[in-house]
This record gives C-alpha cells, sequence and structure tokens, in this order.
C-alpha cells in the first residue's frame, strides 16, 4: 500500500457546514503509535521517540492538505490492563495526544528522534473539533514548535 510509505495509518474526515467557511470537508491524514514506555513528563509536554529517522522526516515535510499528524497512544505496561470490554463500554486505558511535525528541525542522529506531544493536545472530539474548525476556517496548518 503506496500510503503507507508516507506513514499514514488512518485518515480522519469531517463533513458539514462549518461556521466562517466555505469548506464542507477536512481531511486529515494520521500515523498511529502506541508504546507502553512512560513519557518523560516536563509539565507542559510529553516525549516520545520516533525509531527511524525516515518515519520523523516524512511527517515533517511541509504537507499542505490533507495534514498529517502523529498520535501517540501511551499504554498502561501490563498487556492485560490495556482494553477492557463489556456489553456497555469498551474502554481503552490511558490516552493518545496528537502532534503536528510540519518543518519540524532536521534530526541530528540516523536512530530516530524524540518529539514532544503537548499536553494540551489530548486526542479527545472536543480537540479533533477545534484542529477541523481551525483547519476549515483560517487553514491554519499546524507546525511544530519544539519547546
Amino acid at each position: 500500500m503506496e500510503e503507507d510509505k508516507e506513514g499514514i495509518d488512518a485518515v480522519l474526515t469531517a463533513h458539514g457546514e462549518f461556521p466562517n467557511s466555505w469548506r464542507t470537508q477536512v481531511t486529515i491524514n494520521i500515523q498511529l503509535k502506541a508504546t507502553i514506555k512512560p513519557p518523560v513528563d516536563d509539565g507542559h509536554c510529553l516525549s516520545y521517540f520516533i525509531q527511524g529517522i525516515r518515519r520523523y522526516d516524512v511527517l515533517r515535510r511541509d504537507h499542505r492538505e490533507p495534514i498529517r499528524l502523529l498520535v501517540v497512544l501511551f499504554l498502561p505496561a501490563e498487556h492485560a490492563d490495556w482494553v477492557s470490554c463489556t456489553e456497555e463500554q469498551l474502554v481503552l486505558k490511558r490516552c493518545a495526544y496528537w502532534v503536528s511535525l510540519r518543518n519540524g528541525p532536521p534530526s541530528e542522529n540516523e536512530s530516530g528522534q524524540t518529539v514532544k506531544l503537548p499536553k494540551n493536545q489530548r486526542l479527545t472530539p472536543d480537540n479533533l473539533k477545534l484542529l477541523v474548525e481551525r483547519l476549515a476556517v483560517a487553514k491554519d496548518i499546524p507546525s511544530y514548535r519544539s519547546p
């Protein structure tokens, strides 16, 4: 699959009438990662090491549309604690965060790159809605801001 070479694991498309915009559709390409390694938390951001510089370089290109996001799910250490499922609910433990690596700095090594995921960019319905509205109205494509 060609998209896999480009680091796309999921595509989110929002359709609708966006306030103050002529657009009726916004698409976001997503690279998904999951880890049980506890992140370094500086109070504002969580650190994640991307293995392999090629993946980082693909994600940091100046893509216009659709934008690309890295989404990292931080899971509990124990496999049995990741998910619980009943007829009433499906619960995925811990939290996922998103970041745009667009225009990120070049890496200084070949093994990979540590990136910072802002803690206020949790992957939630409300945060996704705000991002989609931002993209629809202002075409404000987020760039990586190294803390």
